[in-house]
């Protein structure tokens, strides 16, 4: 009589999410190529908040709301690491907050600056970027024919909005 042999059988993972929503980092390395490392959000070296955390490839920030300050790419390691992190400073600067100079997204308030053929970059409206403003974003859009007569730029905009940001001279 022969035996029989189980087969192996295989359970999901259950290990934890590299900097899973809520969770929180801390900057590592250089200023000009941080690293970052996952810290308790009551940790004093606890620099940003994970808003949202999202599995797979997007240049665009597919799923960050609008109150991300920067997005942090996830590419090596293992599968519970790869993705991208919607990331919010724990304290100021905030330059995903509309008119503050950065952030993923282009949204209503902020100020764009002319950077080359049919280019903007955004800019601190206070001015105190390298860039002063030429123009703020005013309202947000569907369609350029939406825009009011007071509109000198149409920039597209990013993010979950309406696509046409109708700026005027700053």
């Amino acid at each position: 009589m022969a035996e029989s042999t189980p087969s192996p059988t295989s359970a999901p993972s259950s290990a934890p999410t590299f900097l899973g929503t809520g969770g929180c980092a801390a900057r590592e390395g250089a200023a000009s190529s941080p690293a970052f490392l996952e810290v308790p959000c009551t940790s004093e070296r606890a620099a940003a908040r994970v808003l949202v955390r999202r599995a797979g490839v997007a240049g665009a920030a597919v799923g960050c709301p609008l109150a991300t300050d920067f997005v942090l790419y996830l590419s090596e390691g293992a599968p519970a690491v790869r993705g991208y992190a919607c990331m919010r400073n724990l304290e100021p600067p905030h330059p995903g907050d509309p008119g503050a100079g950065g952030g993923p997204f282009t949204v209503v308030g902020d100020c764009v600056y002319a950077a080359g053929s049919d280019q903007v970059r955004e800019t601190p409206c206070d001015g105190s970027g390298a860039h002063a403003p030429q123009h703020r974003v005013a309202t947000a859009v569907a369609r350029r024919a939406l825009c009011p007569p007071s509109t000198t730029l149409y920039v597209q905009l990013t993010g979950p909005q309406p696509p046409v940001g109708c700026a005027r001279r700053a």
